[in-house]
C-alpha cells in the first residue's frame, strides 16, 4: 500500500491570493503552485474558479467593444475603397472632345 498524503484545507482568501498572483505576474502555474507546496492541477483549478467569480463587467463590455470596433473597421474600410475610386475620374462621363 502506498501512504498518501494527508488531505489539506485552505482558506479561500489564500486560493484567491495565488490566482492573483498567476494572472498579475504572469508566471507559469507550475512554478507558482511549487513555490506554495500545492499541486499544479489545484491551482489550475483554483484558477478556473476564481475567473468564473470574478468576471467583470468590465470583461463583458470588452467583448461588446470588441464587437463594435469590428464593425467600424469594416466600415471604415468601406469608406476608404469609395473614396479611392471617388477620386479618379471616370473617363465615360468626361468629354473626349471640347
Amino acid at each position: 500500500m502506498s501512504a498518501s498524503r494527508p488531505r489539506c484545507s485552505y482558506t479561500q482568501d489564500f486560493k484567491d491570493e495565488l490566482c492573483r498572483e498567476v494572472i498579475s505576474t504572469s508566471k507559469p502555474v507550475v512554478d507558482v503552485a511549487k513555490s506554495y507546496g500545492i499541486g499544479a492541477e489545484t491551482l489550475r483549478r483554483w484558477l478556473i474558479k476564481y475567473r468564473e467569480t470574478h468576471n467583470s463587467p468590465d470583461a463583458a463590455a470588452t467583448g461588446a467593444e470588441l464587437a463594435r470596433l469590428k464593425a467600424l473597421e469594416k466600415e471604415n474600410q468601406e469608406l476608404l475603397a469609395e473614396n479611392l475610386f471617388s477620386n479618379y475620374p471616370d473617363v465615360r462621363i468626361m468629354p473626349m472632345f471640347a
